[in-house]
């Protein structure tokens, strides 16, 4: 069995991403793009978030998918291609081989050895299943290449990832989507609006693998921008703001902090902060006339009983 083939997109460009983040960190509010987490470690340390008792998304997406598989795809019909767009380990995507009957899988991740380990795996599985690594980070340009193959496809966004974009970023990607599935469709999950005590403690659980997560950032910035963070300078901060619907995380100096690198250099006092993500929650009606903007037809939904998460489906 040969292994499944892997294509890099977007190769990196160290000196452009250097630029990238370092514009980031001398912002008046310093920032640090949430795809920045997902270096190898941070990759696997995400994996262990979902099975956090706290981090209710993931075990609730699957219990939808689990309860409304058969109507999914009903609704879709025999999926040929389906795309996973955020591959991640591939374990949601797999789930849905046997009851959409796909025939090939491609799986996009911008953690590319991440990526090779977790369908290498996969292919194990399943071995007669065509299956192609895509190398991409979509977050800016969702733009699939030829070896994907032509004709209608079916893009799969599970995990609530779209919250990671702000309202007008969410709409720009959904309306890629749409060009990208070439008259197919979308299957994606949406987180809700919930009460704030609930997604908090999903995104700062006791045990601290968020915060490692979090904090790992700054070990790959360090990488990749040749800074000097320290570690033990910072600590994980999150909280919901209810005014923009949005679960933010931070990093806060605990002490005044003084960041070097080649050039340059940046203090933060202590208290003072560096966003890192957002996660945006959803009411079911505007998300579904978000994909009626971006051009997609016939929203269907379902949710869990206590309507904490949606996965929609929608036609180009």
């Amino acid at each position: 069995m040969k292994p499944p083939r892997m294509i890099q997109i977007a190769h990196d460009d160290p000196a452009a991403i250097r630029r990238e983040l370092l514009a980031g960190l001398m912002a008046p509010r310093a920032g640090i793009a949430p795809k920045f987490l997902y270096d190898a470690l941070g990759s696997r340390l995400f994996a262990a978030i979902t099975e956090l008792p706290e981090y209710y998304p993931t075990r609730t997406e699957a219990a939808i998918f689990t309860r409304e598989m058969a109507s999914m795809a009903d609704v879709l019909g025999p999926v040929r291609t389906l795309v996973d767009l955020g591959a991640g380990n591939c374990e949601k995507a797999a789930r849905l081989f046997e009851a959409f009957g796909v025939k090939r899988y491609v799986a996009v991740d911008i953690s590319v050895d991440y990526l090779r380990e977790s369908l290498g795996n996969l292919q194990r599985l399943h071995p007669g299943m065509a299956m192609l690594g895509v190398g991409l980070d979509f977050s800016s340009d969702l733009r699939l290449p030829a070896e994907v193959g032509e004709g209608p496809r079916t893009l799969f966004h599970p995990g609530s990832s779209i919250g990671n974009f702000t309202p007008d970023e969410a709409l720009a990607l959904l309306r890629q989507a749409r060009a990208a599935s070439q008259g197919g469709s979308l299957l994606i999950g949406v987180d809700l609006v919930k009460p704030p005590e609930v997604l908090e403690s999903a995104y700062d659980d006791a045990l601290g693998v968020t915060a490692a997560f979090n904090r790992n950032l700054l070990l790959h910035f360090n990488r990749l921008a040749a800074t000097d963070f320290a570690i033990a300078d910072w600590r994980h901060v999150a909280f919901f703001n209810a005014e923009a619907s949005r679960i933010e995380m931070h990093l806060e100096a605990v002490r005044d902090a003084r960041v070097r690198w080649n050039g340059g250099e940046r203090h933060f006092a202590a208290g003072e902060r560096i966003h890192t993500e957002n996660s945006y929650k959803w009411r079911v009606d505007d998300f579904a006339a978000l994909l009626e903007r971006a051009g997609f037809a016939q929203p269907r939904y379902w949710t869990d009983d206590a309507s904490w998460f949606a996965v929609f489906a929608v036609f180009a």
